[in-house]
Parts: structure tokens; sequence; C-alpha cells
């Protein structure tokens, strides 16, 4: 009887220091962010000494990923997924720095990795937890008669949207949001939202949020401004903005004007060189001589380090007269954090998938 509840204590603590080492793998000494399809290095060291063995394992997949040991690389056993992306600093290896470099990381990389040394002293090993990110890089955000579209893609992990209005409005904003997610496992969301008919003097703003990152895109109904054929001003709507670079395009494509004002350089194209007549301090456009064949969209980018706006305007021709119509779109993509207190931040109740 003695021996059997000594059997069983023996088990137990097994099970215990199973337990405690499955928990310390799944945590991982070492936390590792790295960018979707960017180089990432999963940092190893080790007390050096004689006959170094390196391996690099992948404990959540069971994936050999790189191995080294007489004094070369050894990648037969290396999985497929892993071929050609993975690498030592074979330079730095006597000096104890055993970390592998991945290329390319994709979201399928997560995970914890186990590098294994062995010499002819005891093993050592460290453990790294690989998260991968893809940030919100652009925000696309259009309105069709009573309706505005904010959409996004290739983010990951799953990304959180929210619409505002600046100054806060007690309106019910009725929006339906899809999230899908590709073969690559990143995400792409857009959400739709039926604009009030009588709050014309809201900024609505919709703004796309990551663990990582954030960016925010909005739209506004301005009053509407007219001008005749011979000079007509178009704005950027964005007087306070600081930015360090300019650019005019027509028709989404078309490039206007090009300027930095870091350096003063200015480029205006062929095209339009003789309807570019001056650009004003906070970027707006001063047109001459326009035709029918100007009317379009014009799309005013201002940016800096930190942040970038675009307006578009559509600009129609009528009766001798250049016209601007009510409508300008604001696409505002931030870096920095946005103050939530002038907002009225209504969050999605649901999603579709």
């Amino acid at each position: 009887m003695k021996i059997c509840r000594n059997m069983i204590k023996m088990k137990d603590s097994v099970f215990l220091v199973m337990f405690l080492w499955i928990l310390t793998v799944s945590r991982g000494d070492t936390e590792v962010s790295c960018v979707f399809m960017e180089r990432c290095i999963l940092p190893c060291s080790f007390q050096v000494a004689d006959q170094i063995n390196i391996r690099w394992h992948s404990i959540t997949r069971d994936f050999n990923v790189h191995s080294f040991y007489y004094n070369q690389d050894q990648l037969r056993s290396q999985h497929q997924i892993y071929r050609d992306r993975t690498s030592l600093f074979n330079d730095q290896i006597s000096t104890g720095n055993a970390s592998l470099q991945l290329t390319g990381v994709t979201v399928q990389d997560e995970g914890i990795y186990q590098c294994y040394i062995s010499t002819v002293n005891a093993p050592q090993i460290s453990l790294t937890n690989l998260t991968v990110y893809a940030p919100v890089q652009d925000i696309n955000i259009q309105q069709v008669e009573n309706r505005i579209t904010c959409s996004s893609e290739g983010i990951y992990p799953q990304p959180e949207l929210t619409w505002s209005t600046t100054p806060p409005s007690n309106i019910n904003l009725l929006n339906s949001t899809t999230v899908q997610q590709n073969e690559q496992q990143l995400y792409s969301l857009s959400s739709s939202l039926i604009l009030s008919p009588n709050d014309t003097d809201l900024l609505y703003s919709c703004t796309i949020s990551t663990p990582t990152n954030r960016r925010r895109a909005a739209w506004r109904k301005l009053t509407p401004i007219s001008g005749s054929t011979s000079e007509t001003i178009i704005t950027c709507a964005a007087s306070n903005f600081s930015f360090s670079h300019l650019l005019w395009r027509f028709n989404h494509s078309q490039m206007i004007l090009n300027q930095s004002r870091t350096d003063g350089r200015s480029t205006i194209s062929e095209e339009w060189r003789q309807q570019v007549k001056d650009v004003s301090e906070s970027g707006d456009i001063t047109l001459q001589d326009l035709s029918s064949e100007q009317e379009g969209i014009y799309t005013c980018q201002l940016s800096n380090a930190e942040e970038m706006l675009i307006s578009d305007t559509s600009v129609k021709i009528s009766g001798g007269k250049t016209a601007k119509v009510t409508l300008i779109i604001w696409k505002m993509c931030l870096t920095c954090e946005h103050q939530r207190s002038q907002n009225s931040i209504m969050k999605l109740p649901g999603t579709e998938y």
C-alpha cells in the first residue's frame, strides 16, 4: 500500500513538472513582434564552448526550423515552409550568438520557437514567442448618395472599426460592417454608414485600429463654392494642418503638382502647366482656363512625418462658370493618438462574417 502511495505521489510530481514546463513553453522567455512579410530576428545567446550544435525548432507546429553542426548549416531536415527563409549569423556563432534571422514573415510563423544549444558542457535552451502584425496602412472612404463606405485591407490581427462625429452627435448612426480573412489570414473590412439628412455640418470619422496602430478617415459636407472659368481656387480644407509634402491629382491618377516643403522642390506635369497659376501656403491651388476636359475629381494630399490628409473636390463646368459641388471628402490617416473627448464614439454593435 505504501509503495502504491509513493508511486501516486511520483506521478503527481511528474505531472506537475510537465505542467509547469508546458506553461513556460506556452509563454516563452522572450517576446518578439515582427511586421508581416518583413525580416525578423529571434534572439538566442549561449556560453561558448567546443563542439557547438544549434537547433531551432517550432514548438507550436513541431517543425524543424534550422540546424547547425560540424561548423556549417545542416538543412536536410528543415521543414519546407522555412526553405530559403532562415539564416544564422555564422561569423558571430563563435562569440555566442545563435540568433535566427527569418525573412518574409507570415501569420503562419507565429508561435513558440526553441533555441537548443549543445556543447561539451550542459545544453542551453531558450524560448521565443513570435507574434506577427500587419498594420493598418490605408483607409478608403467614399460617399455615394446618402451612404458613406469606409474600408481597409491587409490587416492583422483582427482590427476594430468605430464611427464618430465631430461635434458629438446624438444621432443613431445606422451602419453595417463585414469582415473577411484571406488565405494569408489577413483581414479586410468594410463598413457603410447611412448619413443623417438633418446634420449637414457634422464631420463623420471612421477609425480602424489594432493593438499596434490605427488610422482614421474623415468625411464632411461643406458649403458649395463657385468660381469663374478664368480663375478657380480649389482648397484643401485644412488651414491648420502643418505639412511637409503636397500632392495634387486629377481623377485620382493624373498628377498635377508635386511639392516638397522640406527641400523646396516643386514639379508641375506638362499637361497642367498652362492651367496651374498659383499654390498658396496652405496648399490651395489656383487654376485658370479650365475647359470641359478638366471636369472631374481634384485630389489634394497633405502629409508630414506623422499624418496624411486627403480631400477630394468634384468640379463641374457649366454655363461659362466653374462651380465646385457641395461634397468634399477628407481622408485623414493618423499615426498619433487622437483625443477621444472631442468625438462621440459609436462602436459597431455587431460584425458580420
